[in-house]
């Protein structure tokens, strides 16, 4: 049963990157992947692409033979893809069985928040096997500003309903946070969505002429109750491996390498060991159903209190480890 990711999110939170640094980290773990671009109008693409639709048509195909503009054009390409639903199929099948599939769709928010094609690619996706969950990506400096921070809020909720999807909302960039001021709140508090009644004096002073619009909305946004944040640093090997346990428990992801598969150095062989002894599928199971390691306090010490020390440590560590592969080169 192939499995996947749709990557969503407005343009500049770095979809392409996250797509990029997943690739990287699934061939150094020895996990299948496989990038499809669905975005017409992305002409650089920084990952290996094994499906791109402008093999089938190009944001600019489309502005040229039907007079439209950028965004009527993705629209339309939007639609030209679900009309066409057989090309991408019958080159998803070539994947196999076993694919893990990122879908790296335009970052024009209209496509996962109101037009339908997308939404209809997704149910057609679902329907020929695959297990999917939406990956929706926000910049977080959104999180500094009041205002920004309820309209992302409302971005993520209308994407939730609309894709209908096992849905994972990210704040990407965690690492630059600090680099745009003090926050209001700690992190949790953005994340987890706590009290939004708390940001009433921040809205107000920014747009009293709206205090009742602006508390309406939060309203609106704790009645539904489902939005909340994972965070990302995709340079960072931590939060790119948390994200990743996050997503496999959306989908149910479990990943066994196969029996050819190098083990590790100082891997034991267990393979004539009795079967009680022996690894086994349950063990496996609720290993990925537990509690997922790591707490938001962390990434906060880790990217806003504590910055500058852990990347003080963490350049010691990486001097000590090349001067230990050193040494075992020249012994």
């Amino acid at each position: 049963m192939p499995f996947g990711e749709v990557v969503c999110g407005a343009p500049g939170s770095g979809k392409s990157t996250y797509c990029y640094g997943k690739h990287q980290l699934f061939t150094a773990l020895q996990r299948p992947i496989s990038i499809v671009n669905l975005d017409p109008a992305n002409e650089n693409i920084p990952y290996p692409c094994a499906i791109d639709i402008a093999s089938l048509i190009t944001l600019q195909d489309a502005m040229d033979a039907h007079g439209l503009g950028p965004n009527g054009g993705m629209l339309y390409c939007m639609e030209y893809l679900e009309a066409n639903f057989d090309w991408l199929e019958s080159r998803l099948i070539e994947l196999g069985k076993d694919a893990y599939v990122l879908f790296d769709i335009p970052g024009q928010v209209e496509v996962g928040t109101n037009h339908e094609s997308l939404k209809h690619i997704i149910q057609r996706l679902s329907k020929i096997g695959f297990r999917l969950a939406a990956v929706h990506l926000c910049d977080a400096h959104y999180v500094t500003d009041a205002a920004k921070y309820v309209s992302v809020l409302l971005l993520s909720l209308r994407t939730m309903l609309q894709l209908e999807l096992p849905h994972i909302n990210v704040l990407s960039k965690i690492d630059l946070l600090s680099h745009y001021g003090d926050l209001d709140f700690n992190l949790d508090f953005y994340t987890e969505v706590q009290d939004l009644s708390h940001l009433e004096n921040a809205l107000n002073s920014v747009s009293p002429r709206f205090t009742a619009l602006n508390m309406a909305l939060v309203s609106v946004i704790e009645d539904f109750g489902l939005v909340g944040f994972e965070t990302l640093a995709v340079e960072d090997k931590a939060s790119m491996l948390h994200l990743t346990r996050a997503i496999d428990r959306a989908t149910g992801y479990i990943f066994v390498p196969p029996k050819e598969a190098p083990a590790p150095q100082g891997t034991i062989d267990s393979s004539m060991d009795p079967t009680s002894s022996r690894p086994n599928a349950f063990a496996l199971f609720s290993t990925a159903a537990g509690p997922i390691p790591g707490d938001v306090r962390d990434v906060q010490e880790r990217w806003i209190d504590a910055r500058e020390a852990y990347d003080a440590h963490e350049k010691r560590e990486w001097r000590r480890e090349g001067e230990i592969v050193r040494e075992q080169a020249s012994a």
